[in-house]
């Protein structure tokens, strides 16, 4: 994590648990965290077709955030947040502007199926990547590198 700076963190403007968690990360490390919110794509138990409009929006939240930041590595994990900025990263690759490498990590607690972000991402991200073996040998092009800590 040392050779990584600036760290932006992005998260979802429920998402008050991560938040502490940043801050205490970063104070560990003696830095300080930079961290910007954006509307969740999708919240908990939110139905598909309303996650369409609120997805919308957090995309819209998320082009200004990462033409701001401008990454080389969008590194994340996780619903809801993830997904806007992951596809307006994408699109800068996309497009030519800048090359921007995607790596999701998918949740411990995802044995036998891909979660939703995953799914989505499974053909965008560089490197998606999983904690089982078995979850690997049923999607080929994730990578299995052990437990993430």
């Amino acid at each position: 994590t040392d050779h990584y700076h600036p760290r932006v963190y992005v998260l979802g403007q429920t998402d008050k648990m991560s938040l502490e968690k940043v801050e205490a990360f970063e104070c560990s490390k003696g830095a300080r965290a930079a961290i910007e919110w954006i509307p969740r794509a999708r919240e908990v138990r939110q139905s598909y077709f309303s996650s369409v409009y609120s997805t919308i929006i957090a995309i819209l939240y998320s082009l200004p955030l990462v033409l701001r930041s401008w990454p080389d590595l969008v590194l994340c994990n996780g619903p809801g947040t993830c997904i806007p900025v992951c596809l307006c990263s994408y699109l800068l690759t996309f497009i030519g502007a800048k090359t921007i490498k995607i790596c999701y990590v998918e949740s411990i607690c995802r044995v036998e199926h891909l979660s939703l972000s995953a799914r989505l991402l499974y053909y965008i991200a560089d490197h998606l990547i999983v904690q089982w073996p078995q979850l690997q040998l049923a999607y080929p092009r994730t990578r299995y590198i052990g437990r993430v800590c």
